[in-house]
């Protein structure tokens, strides 16, 4: 592989796969939020979110972490109390103290926060108006969850990259980067690299495995729907159990507003922690070496970047569909798979999981993430024995690029209205 190509990779991979504290969506807000506050110099007396449909009902019922609240508003009044954006995605990671002064602001102005949804093309956009005496401040995050794309105070623009935003073609990678220097990514490529990189370039990764294992142990206490303490209960030294369990388990913390940060990808906590803990704990029972389960790790977080670029940042397809499709890729590689194998594994996925829908992060995403898991270890098994589904099923082609390119068409294109009718049941609940 060309070294300017293999250069590209790693710096997708570490764009894409970051610390983020809590769902990314309420930190994304957070950090707007704290960014308009900070552009206003002072204490707003009103603020107003407009948000795009897919980052309010995924902001809508998760936990906010070390408030035992859901929702925005917290998020907020953490923000305006105690926010520092240059914390990115961390910004809700403050001390108890600070939290308890967050509640409490929140009781006495909760009449201040006024938060709707925004008609735009862009799935992922965040605007925070603040405003102060004759003060008005202006935040907008577009694109990516840290990618702010407009400031402004009173009549002042500090920062305007608004032209050419909503392109009909996103760059989910690099909002500033021209799409004819994208890098046109293939199944192929992301196998290569994963499979012959030098491993002091992907020696990184292994942090994702400190800081999401962690998130897992603390899940396995008992957290949210308690999905991977229960499961763990059951497992009984089963190898496929096991695995499933500490990696739901992480989903539990992190969606009932545990503190513990977790490597993200695609801006997304659940799926990167579906893109490392497998892959790291499956390639630890089975006694695979270090670099085996470096590798595997590499191609889970790289394949589902990959697919995940066909489908956008946020869409009504859930992200753990291409995070486990990365993930039964990279258990497949475990189990003596070579390309061959690994592309019949990811058909197998594509063909099993292509329908399920994102309807909100909440604590019964780890659910959806066990499904998930399940379905990548039959699919792996399936595959190493040479089984693959027919090209003539349903979205699966021959090729496998062209098989990815069908479930990104059915994720961003063809489940527009399923959005819209998600979260207008989400918020017509009787």
């Amino acid at each position: 592989m060309e070294e300017q190509i293999r250069k590209q990779l790693k710096d997708i991979m570490q764009q894409e796969v970051v610390l983020a504290t809590g769902c990314t969506e309420p930190g994304a807000v957070a950090l707007c939020v704290a960014k308009a506050v900070e552009t206003l110099g002072c204490e707003p007396e009103s603020i107003t979110l407009k948000l795009s449909k897919n980052v309010y009902k995924n902001a809508m019922g998760v936990g906010i972490p070390g408030t035992g609240m859901i929702g925005l508003p917290i998020a907020v009044a953490m923000a305006v109390t105690h926010g520092n954006s240059s914390r990115g995605l961390e910004v809700l990671t403050i001390p108890a103290d600070q939290v308890e002064e967050a509640k409490q602001w929140l009781a006495n102005n909760s009449e201040r926060i006024n938060i709707g949804v925004k008609e735009t093309s862009d799935k992922l956009y965040i605007e925070c108006s603040v405003g102060c005496d004759a003060n008005m401040a202006t935040a907008v995050i577009a694109k990516r969850h840290t990618n702010f794309i407009f400031l402004k105070k009173n009549d002042r623009i500090l920062l305007d990259h608004k032209q050419g935003l909503f392109q009909e073609q996103d760059n989910d990678d690099n909002p500033q980067e021209d799409n004819k220097q994208r890098l046109d990514l293939t199944a192929r490529m992301v196998y290569d690299y994963a499979t012959t990189a030098p491993l002091d370039e992907l020696q990184w990764l292994m942090d994702t495995v400190e800081y999401n294992t962690a998130a897992s142990e603390c899940g396995l206490t008992g957290m949210g729907l308690h999905t991977g303490e229960i499961l763990m209960e059951q497992a009984r030294g089963d190898m496929v159990h096991t695995v499933v369990a500490r990696t739901v388990a992480a989903s539990d913390a992190r969606m009932d507003g545990c503190t513990k940060p977790v490597y993200s990808n695609s801006g997304s906590g659940n799926q990167g922690i579906t893109c490392t803990l497998p892959s790291y704990y499956y390639g630890k029972l089975k006694g695979c070496s270090d670099e085996q389960i470096l590798r595997a790790l590499t191609m889970n977080h790289l394949m589902s970047i990959y697919i995940k670029r066909g489908i956008g940042r946020l869409s009504a397809l859930c992200g753990i569909v291409n995070a486990t499709m990365g993930g039964a890729a990279a258990l497949t590689y475990l189990e003596g798979g070579g390309y061959e194998q690994v592309c019949y594994a990811m058909k197998n996925m594509i063909n099993t999981l292509a329908g399920m829908v994102c309807d909100g992060a909440k604590p019964s995403c780890a659910l959806k993430m066990s499904v998930g898991l399940y379905s990548a270890f039959v699919c792996a098994e399936l595959a190493v024995h040479n089984r693959v589904v027919d090209c003539t099923d349903g979205l699966s082609e021959s090729d496998i690029d062209c098989s990815i390119r069908n479930l990104g068409r059915l994720g961003k294109d063809g489940m527009n209205q399923t959005d819209d009718m998600i979260l207008d049941i989400m918020t017509h609940k009787k």
